[in-house]
């Protein structure tokens, strides 16, 4: 077999069809799009639209409040910083804080900061932590491992 010799299945492939050559050709003059109107225009969407009605979308009952000053933190689980702490990724003598769990892989990106959650095991020894919020599962199970949630004075 050669490159030149490749070739689709017999079947797979369907050729366009060549449409507004003439009427002759059976798909002229209209273009296989009806007559008239604003569908046989190019560059329509009509998607949502019922005609003197309306639109779907409008009569849907709207619920709720996005706040745009919401923070969003990360969610991180004790048992990731644990198991980052066993890899090697994590320096459990340092303070662990935004930058740190960015580097070490455990959360992608920081956001408006970090969240800890209690969650599995955890029995890293005198760790630091400076985050933004935790849980209260979370800060007694690092206080009973011995370590040490730092966190912003509340306003």
């Amino acid at each position: 077999m050669r490159l030149n010799e490749l070739a689709d299945n017999q079947g797979s492939t369907k050729s366009r069809t060549r449409i507004g050559r003439g009427i002759g050709s059976g798909k002229g003059k209209t273009g296989g799009r009806g007559v008239k109107g604003q569908k046989s225009r190019s560059g329509v969407s009509v998607n949502g639209f019922r005609g003197e009605q309306t639109n779907l979308i409008q009569q849907m009952p709207k619920r709720g409040f996005n706040n745009p000053f919401a923070k969003k933190f990360n969610a991180v689980r004790l048992d990731r910083i644990q198991s980052a702490i066993d890899a090697g990724r994590l320096d459990a003598k340092g303070v662990v804080d935004v930058t740190a769990l960015v580097g070490a892989g455990v959360i992608r990106r920081a956001k408006d900061g970090v969240r800890l959650i209690a969650g599995g095991e955890f029995t890293a020894k005198k760790v630091t932590f400076k985050v933004d919020h935790a849980s209260k599962g979370a800060l007694a199970a690092v206080e009973a491992a011995g370590g040490k949630v730092d966190l912003p004075a509340a306003e």
